[in-house]
């Protein structure tokens, strides 16, 4: 049961970070930000990514 848990668990995770990847893809091309969750998810650090210049 367990091993069925961890399989869901990390196609959960996986659906989350294509999520993010869109919505984060979407505000790049809208000439918006992303939200900061969206951020996490992906693994970058909102403040780092606002201090980047255009």
């Amino acid at each position: 049961m367990s091993r069925r848990n961890s399989l869901l668990r990390r196609a959960a995770d996986f659906v989350s970070i294509l999520g993010a990847a869109a919505h984060a893809a979407n505000a790049g091309s809208e000439s918006w930000a992303p939200k900061d969750r969206d951020l996490r998810t992906l693994g970058i650090d909102p403040a780092r990514f606002r201090a980047i210049g255009r």
